[in-house]
């Protein structure tokens, strides 16, 4: 999810960073780079290619958040094959929802951690009757980052609605380039919240070191 225009404050005022800044800082960019130089190499304008490569999911998952707030979605004016792309993975979306009984139970939450200093907007789900926070991604894969927001957001649940406990955790993904859609649950996230927790803390010292060569 993203961040707020108007960021997080603690209850003195105080501004804090939101999970996906901490996470961004520190983000490997080389797999990036990488593919923009190949994409360059081939005479392929790289801004052209990422966006056409994500915008069937993008469109997936647009069509999953009009219908969760109960909205008439349009189509926007692009390719028939990314259309067509975009309705198959929202229809197997839609498969999955009736099969598990997907209910939204909260959407694009925003919490903030005293604790911790940091925040995030996040979405709780029931499915199958078990409250789960769930995280929509529009990616290739399943990646560590995702394990590593998903256990921070989890955390801010807990500290906030400690009399609503979770259950696990779900992802729920489209693909990038295929009308591909899946959906993965993790019962507990005790290691990627320690990694949350030593880049929070790594965000910090990175601050300090960066004023140092101003």
């Amino acid at each position: 999810m993203p961040t707020p225009k108007a960021g997080y404050f603690l209850k003195d005022g105080t501004r804090v960073p939101g999970v996906t800044t901490i996470l961004g800082r520190f983000k490997d960019a080389g797999s990036l780079i990488h593919w923009a130089w190949e994409q360059g190499r081939s005479g392929l304008d790289y801004r052209e290619t990422r966006d056409a490569a994500g915008s069937a999911g993008t469109l997936a998952h647009a069509m999953v958040e009009a219908d969760i707030h109960g909205c008439r979605f349009v189509m926007p004016d692009v390719p028939g094959d990314v259309q067509e792309k975009a309705q198959q993975a929202y229809a197997m979306y839609c498969e999955w929802a009736a099969q598990t009984k997907l209910e939204p139970m909260v959407t694009e939450l925003q919490l903030v951690s005293e604790q911790h200093r940091y925040g995030g907007t996040l979405d709780v789900i029931l499915v199958g009757g078990r409250r789960l926070l769930g995280d929509w991604k529009t990616s290739n894969a399943i990646y560590p980052e995702h394990l590593i927001q998903l256990a921070a957001y989890g955390a801010l649940w807990k500290e906030n609605r400690p009399q609503e406990p979770i259950e696990g955790y779900q992802i729920m993904r489209f693909s990038k380039h295929h009308p591909d859609f899946e959906e993965r649950r993790f019962r507990d996230l005790d290691d990627a919240w320690q990694m949350f927790l030593a880049l929070r803390r790594a965000y910090e010292l990175d601050k300090k070191v960066r004023e140092r060569v101003r």
